[in-house]
């Protein structure tokens, strides 16, 4: 695909171009410890460039970044060579990739195969070497042929044994060293207390901590060490055998490591661990999976510069790069003009991602994001994908700012600033984006939650003028739906039941159909718990509105002039002539009085499905992190709320346990 689109000139620039990009910041991580992008960002570009190799293999080049392991030791330690390489391993993000792995062995050295797989533990590589039982020296990857010496600075991390109850002779145990999550915040708290700068993650601490010169530094901070390989030194026949040996040694090792008989296995308890990682108490970022019999694996040889015997397992990346192919203009439901980036589909947090939202034209000249520009992206579980920024060094000769049209893309009606000075709006409140998108937002699942009603079964009634507004959908018969494409009999009767049935709704609901600005899900509960009806709540005052938790000033003046106007009386009598039933509202419920907060990904759940849950039996949900706050669910990739639910000793939740308290 790749090779299709681009001429041998343009993929012969662009390989240059990441060459130079991957290269730079591999020198900073690997050597400096520093990094200015995300490991998901740099793999993002590896991988696009490995993409183009394979694609146009004359442009291969023995001193690419894809043929190099890891990066240059530092000069300011003694130079150690490697006996055998430490090398790294070839990386795979989907099924299909593993398969073709094991497909290529099997050509090579038919099997069966056993799969061994172990948790990649996001650390920093080091061999400890043993003499006499008696550890003589610590060697980092370095460059995967020669590493550094720092046996002075590991000697002090307690997790590793001095002496070994193991054989006399040499020894070599390759492993990760690492910190917990815990002891890295503890960490970060006391810098912060001291006025000095806060860590990046914990990576960055194990390996900077391990390339001090004085021994003192490494000593103070609480690293670990985890083992996976012993090479050389003792007869072992098999992964699983190595496992066991390396904890009669007295090494940690890779928890809930597990051998299986075939991938399907691998990938079943793959999506497991995903699903779980969060839970360890350090960071992983995916599986290493090693064909068990030693002696198949070493046959299977070497490919480039990674074994053919072991493939790393990669967690979907929550950040990537991609590349911006176009940027076009969108009118929403209240009017708002949204430029939304078109990219060339990338996968970012397990799914494929090809828009993201620019926000506004300010946001677009802050950031000075053009079209043709390689971004990094970011996408942590049900979040939109968010433009990071762009690096410029990959930037077209040729690409211009973008600008903001000066009217309306779609009807060229005029556009208005908004009083706050950023959105731009359109002012034809009969803009065909606008009612579509009106209606859209009224049926979807926290409002009506009305099934079958997609975007372009919507479209198409609006345009052939069966409705003008989400009350009209009341009124529509079977018959008006038959000569429509995409209708035969029997879907349009189960479209009319499935509107029909849908006529009672909870007020809190309501209020978020109608679309009022700045009315989320969580104000909108609020609302209908503390004035109970809609009558009361369109005729309250400012000061009543201010009131509620999370209602501020701006807000509460919307509310008001939104339902002062002519338009919001017209649709809600629309609503109710069309026989709409709003219910009033209980503040009863099981999770009456308490008070729950989102953080991080829920298997299975989005974040508006959570929160309605909760609001559906009683409770409340809050944005942040407070002393009135019950209960903290924290899933994956949860950010510093955890933290500080942790230190205000807050109840958290696991996913799991959430779930089996609604249910």
């Amino acid at each position: 695909m790749i090779k299709s689109k681009l001429t041998k000139k343009q993929a012969s620039q662009r390989v240059k171009q990441l060459r130079r990009e991957v290269e730079h910041h591999r020198y900073l991580y690997h050597v400096l410890d520093k990094s200015e992008i995300s490991d998901g960002a740099l793999d993002s570009l590896k991988k696009e460039l490995a993409d183009l190799e394979q694609a146009w293999p004359d442009l291969a080049d023995p001193a690419s970044p894809t043929q190099r392991v890891s990066g240059q030791p530092l000069d300011k330690f003694m130079s150690v060579p490697h006996q055998q390489p430490m090398l790294s391993l070839q990386d795979t993000f989907t099924f299909d990739e593993l398969t073709a792995w094991d497909t290529r062995n099997q050509k090579i050295l038919p099997g069966p195969y056993e799969y061994f797989v172990q948790s990649k533990i996001d650390g920093v590589a080091a061999s400890l070497i043993y003499q006499g039982g008696i550890l003589r020296q610590a060697v980092t990857r370095g460059d995967g042929k020669v590493g550094e010496d720092v046996t002075h600075n590991v000697r002090t991390i307690a997790s590793i044994p001095l002496i070994l109850k193991g054989p006399a002779g040499r020894l070599e145990i390759r492993g990760e060293i690492y910190m917990l999550k815990k002891d890295f915040d503890e960490l970060n708290l006391k810098r912060a207390k001291a006025g000095q700068s806060l860590f990046a993650n914990p990576r960055n601490v194990s390996a900077g901590s391990i390339r001090q010169l004085d021994s003192r530094v490494a000593a103070a901070r609480p690293l670990r060490f985890m083992a996976w390989e012993i090479t050389g030194g003792l007869e072992i026949n098999n992964r699983l055998t190595e496992y066991k040996q390396l904890k009669k040694l007295g090494f940690q090792v890779p928890p809930d490591s597990r051998l299986f008989a075939s991938l399907g296995q691998v990938w079943v308890y793959l999506e497991q661990t995903e699903d779980t990682r969060d839970q360890q108490p350090f960071l992983i970022d995916g599986a290493v999976i090693k064909i068990n019999d030693l002696s198949q694996s070493r046959r299977l040889g070497i490919a480039g510069k990674a074994p053919r015997g072991s493939i790393a397992y990669k967690y979907p990346a929550e950040e990537a790069t991609t590349i911006i192919e176009d940027i076009i203009v969108q009118v929403g439901r209240t009017g708002a003009l949204t430029p939304v980036a078109h990219l060339k589909p990338v996968r970012v947090a397990g799914s494929t991602v090809s828009r993201a939202s620019l926000h506004n034209a300010d946001e677009i000249r802050r950031k000075d994001i053009r079209i043709g520009d390689t971004v990094i992206i970011r996408k942590a579980g049900d979040i939109i994908p968010e433009i990071i920024k762009p690096l410029r060094q990959l930037r077209p000769a040729d690409s211009k700012p973008f600008v903001m049209p000066d009217d309306c893309p779609v009807c060229h009606s005029p556009i208005k600033r908004a009083p706050d000075g950023i959105i731009l709006r359109c002012i034809n409140k009969q803009c065909f984006p606008q009612q579509t998108r009106r209606v859209i937002h009224a049926v979807s699942r926290p409002a009506f939650d009305i099934e079958g009603l997609g975007d372009k079964i919507i479209a198409q009634l609006l345009q052939v003028g069966l409705i003008e507004s989400a009350p009209d959908l009341w009124q529509l018969q079977v018959g008006d739906l038959l000569p429509l494409e995409r209708f035969a009999d029997k879907s349009a009767q189960n479209l009319v039941y499935e509107i029909q049935h849908h006529k009672q709704i909870p007020l809190a609901r309501f209020l978020i159909a109608l679309g009022i600005p700045q009315v989320g899900a969580v104000t909108a509960q609020d609302m209908a718990r503390e004035f109970q009806t809609l009558d009361k709540i369109s005729t309250a005052a400012i000061d009543q509105l201010q009131a509620i938790d999370g209602i501020g000033a701006k807000t509460a003046l919307d509310i008001t002039h939104f339902f002062a106007a002519a338009s919001t009386k017209s649709l809600i009598k629309k609503y109710q002539d069309a026989g709409v039933n709003i219910a009033a509202e209980s503040s009863s419920g099981p999770l009456r009085n308490k008070t729950f907060v989102f953080t991080g990904s829920l298997p299975g759940l989005s974040r508006p499905e959570a929160k309605q849950l909760v609001i559906a039996r009683g409770g409340k949900v809050a944005s942040t992190v407070g002393s009135k706050v019950n209960y903290v669910v924290v899933g994956r990739d949860a950010g510093r709320k955890k933290n500080l639910a942790r230190k205000l000793g807050l109840t958290i939740l696991t996913p799991d346990k959430f779930q089996r308290m609604i249910s």
